[in-house]
């Protein structure tokens, strides 16, 4: 499974934002959370799930604005769940604490770990670290034109709607990296859910007695 642990840049400072994006991450990807968003020590956010398309789109939503540190848990989580996130406990929960401190160092702001297969969740930070690069250039007309496309019309469609030419659009699409991140966003999930798997595996070796055992 996948737990999202997010800590509010500069909260000491800046208005709390947690329970606006608490209730819009819960509005969004209720149907897919094993549990709902919760608030963990004052200015976090916790999210649990077991759908690695959910996390990562979690992980894109809460990096974009430069506001959260997003650490990426990915393991197992004891059963049966409480009735909270904060409340639940595992290997993703202790992954992602871990991940958090982390990202408060990462120029992404982004970290990825796990307990049991560690080099998956390191493959998932460098890739998906990459596309947060991308990301943190790309311009608000840029971000205008992508909220359109994954709206879902077409690059054309977008560009109609923004009233610029299919060339202007086009430009704006290749200066922006909407090819590089379209193609990304699938490979990457895919990543999640071998890395996913892999912590199921090299729980159950762990769990194997030894010849000498």
């Amino acid at each position: 499974m996948y737990v999202i642990t997010a800590d509010q840049v500069g909260s000491r400072t800046r208005p709390d934002i947690v329970g606006a994006v608490q209730s819009a991450l819960g509005e969004r990807f209720g149907d897919h959370l094993a549990l709902p968003v919760d608030r963990n020590a004052g200015d976090e956010l916790q999210a649990l799930t077991g759908h690695a398309a959910t996390a990562l789109d979690i992980v894109l939503d809460l990096t974009r604005s430069g506001e959260w540190s997003v650490g990426l848990g990915i393991g197992t989580v004891r059963l049966p769940l409480p009735r909270n996130t904060r409340e639940a406990t595992g290997d993703a929960f202790v992954a992602a604490r871990s991940a958090v401190t982390r990202a408060k160092r990462s120029a992404t702001r982004f970290a990825s770990e796990s307990v049991a297969e560690p080099r998956s969740a390191e493959d998932v930070e460098a890739l998906l670290g990459l596309l947060l690069t991308i990301r943190s250039t790309r311009s608000a007309a840029g971000w205008e034109l992508y909220d359109l496309v994954t709206s879902g019309l077409t690059q054309a469609e977008a560009g109609a709607r923004l009233g610029i030419t299919p060339q202007s659009a086009s430009d704006r699409a290749r200066a922006a990296g909407l090819r590089a991140e379209l193609a990304a966003r699938p490979a990457l999930t895919r990543l999640l859910e071998s890395a996913d798997a892999a912590q199921a595996a090299g729980d159950e070796d762990a769990d194997r007695p030894t010849e000498d055992g």
